[in-house]
Parts: structure tokens; sequence; C-alpha cells
């Protein structure tokens, strides 16, 4: 059976996106499944946390109009068994879980979550054998028309995007690279507007295996 585990960004990849990270509930990572990699924000849950991401989706379900907009709370599927809700309470806050997605839901409602900087990203990814699911938040002025990813010299693939109703300002991404192993060379993040300016832009350095 493959281990699925969380990989967090690190150091480097906060540093680039400028702010304290993304507050954010992981659940269900099943045995021996940890976290390998250096949390680097401020964090009060013990549900396990993400703080860098990009996301590359086979055949993500996006498309050029920007993020889906869901309610509170309501699980989506994003890929490799994994569900995503985004919360109201909070500073950009919301949960990826594997299982037990209400209690991971209910562990992050009472969290006040950590603000990334304005016109940022955050990000990190899931990994399970050759599977990866990449996922993140961002916080920009004008919400994206699209984001992708891009891993050292591939090609640039659409992330799907999620937000809440109105204008809350932040929302979320991912990408299912299932098959494609862990990233070995650097992650490119880019969030564009209608025109296709750069709006938020992350660049990271994977952590390596822990095993």
């Amino acid at each position: 059976m493959k281990s699925k585990t969380l990989v967090v960004a690190g150091v480097v990849a906060m540093a680039l996106a400028g702010g304290a990270g993304t507050a954010l509930a992981v659940g269900g990572l099943t045995p021996p499944a940890k976290a390998d990699a250096t949390d680097t924000g401020d964090r009060r849950s013990t549900a396990g946390t993400e703080a860098a991401g990009v996301h590359v989706p086979r055949g993500a379900a996006t498309d050029a109009t920007g993020p889906r907009v869901v309610r509170p709370y309501e699980p989506v599927e994003i890929g490799r068994g994994a569900k995503m809700g985004l919360l109201p309470e909070g500073r950009q806050n919301y949960v990826v879980a594997w299982d037990d997605y209400e209690e991971a839901v209910e562990r992050a409602r009472t969290l006040a979550g950590d603000s990334i900087r304005a016109n940022s990203i955050s990000g990190g990814m899931g990994v399970d054998g050759d599977d990866v699911l990449f996922t993140g938040a961002f916080r920009t002025d004008t919400v994206p028309t699209r984001i992708t990813l891009r891993i050292g010299t591939g090609a640039e693939v659409e992330a799907g995007m999620l937000r809440l109703p109105g204008t809350p300002g932040w929302g979320t991404y991912y990408y299912d690279a299932a098959g494609a192993g862990r990233p070995q060379e650097t992650v490119e993040v880019t969030a564009y507007d209608a025109d296709g300016s750069v709006l938020a832009d992350l660049a990271y350095e994977p952590e390596p295996a822990s095993r």
C-alpha cells in the first residue's frame, strides 16, 4: 500500500510568499503518513498543516472564468481521494482531508487562521507514492482568472480554483498530478488576471523524500 504524506514547501517558499502561511487542517493521513517538512507558520491545531502550495490536476476542472464559488464547509472532491472545504471563520482558512472531513472542518473552525500577505500565494502537496496532489491558497485584490503550475522546465498546467460567495478576497487552488512522482525541480505557481497580467507568483524547491 502506498504511504500518503503531507509535504510543506518550507521556509524558502514561505519567504517568497511573503507571509506567515495559510491556516489549514489536514485530515485522514493514513498511517504511516506524517508531515515530512518543516512547518513554518503559526499553527494552533494538531490536525496537520500545509504551508506553501502548488498543484497540477490532470484535466483540472477549471476554465478561464475564475474560481468556482462554493458554500462554506462544502466538501469538494479534488483528486487522490481528498476533499477540500473553505471556512468563513479565520483568515484564508481551509481544510484538505482524505478521511473524516467533518471532523477536520470542526477542528479548523476553532482556528483564527494565518493570513498570508496581500497579493500572494501559499501552497503545499500531498504525496502518495507516485501520485501528488498540489493545493494552496491565494489572497489577491483581484480575483484570479486562472492559476497555473509549472515544475522545472515542464509545461504550464491549469489548477482548479475555489472561493466563497461574495468578496472574501481569497480562495484556494488544487491540482491532481497522478503518476507524476514527487517533484525534483523548482515548483512555480502563478495567478493571472483576465488580461494575462500576473497577480501573484510563488517559486520553491520541493522538500526531498524523508525515506
